[in-house]
């Protein structure tokens, strides 16, 4: 009866186990090569962007006046530490672009809600990079004017939080960085070529993102062709 006991609570446990809810992916990647879905999540299209082919796959191109793409997934909600990246080609524009926006819901835009931004500033024909997070009490800017670079062609961006220091990378070289604490993000949204509420519309392409449930090295950032 002792053992028929043991053998009912070790079915139990396994049983259990095998029914638990999955827990987020350690990496999820995102390619831009249709518009009704994204990393394989359904998408909301605003406007008319369109899926345009480049020498290194698809990508989807925005017009920098209506088009946008939005997602009901937060894809680095509850990570405590992350490396996110983008392979984007800012085209020009206005001076101002939110053009990857992750947000908590309820994921309005709000200034005064939990979210993470890449921006770009237009400045004489150049551009620069701003990776934002607002996380519980905390936020901060990573914005350099000093460094710019070119239009028309494809750069690589980071975010990278390693639980003490949120660092910003153009093309795998530093471009910010601040010690700060960042508490872990809830669900949310996600949108793409503009702001959560519809403001600063991005001129340019997005090829692929990556989500990183860890502080990754430079040596291992995706790789522009």
């Amino acid at each position: 009866m002792k053992l028929k006991k043991q053998l009912s609570a070790a079915i139990a446990v396994i049983a259990g186990l095998s029914t638990a809810p999955a827990g987020p992916p350690a990496q999820e990647v995102w390619k831009f090569d249709r518009i009704d879905r994204i990393g394989g999540h359904p998408a909301t299209v605003l406007g008319h962007p369109r899926v345009i082919r480049t020498p290194s796959g698809k990508a989807v191109e925005f017009n920098g006046v209506d088009d946008g793409l939005m997602l009901d997934v937060h894809p680095l909600a509850g990570a405590e530490k992350f490396t996110w990246e983008a392979i984007f080609r800012p085209d020009g524009g206005n001076a101002e672009q939110r053009w990857f926006h992750l947000e908590e819901n309820p994921a309005t835009g709000a200034d005064t809600n939990g979210r993470m931004l890449f921006e770009i500033r237009v400045v004489d024909g150049q551009w620069c990079l701003d990776a934002f997070n607002k996380s519980g009490h905390a936020q901060k800017a990573l914005l350099n004017r000093t460094h710019l670079y070119k239009l028309g062609v494809w750069h690589h961006v980071a975010a990278v939080y390693d639980g003490s220091e949120f660092r910003s990378y153009v093309d795998g070289q530093p471009d910010g960085s601040a010690q700060i604490r960042l508490a872990p993000q809830g669900p949310g949204r996600t949108s793409i070529g503009v702001r959560m509420n519809k403001l600063y519309y991005f001129k340019g392409a997005v090829r692929l993102a990556r989500f990183t449930r860890r502080a990754l090295a430079p040596s291992e950032f995706l790789k522009t062709p």
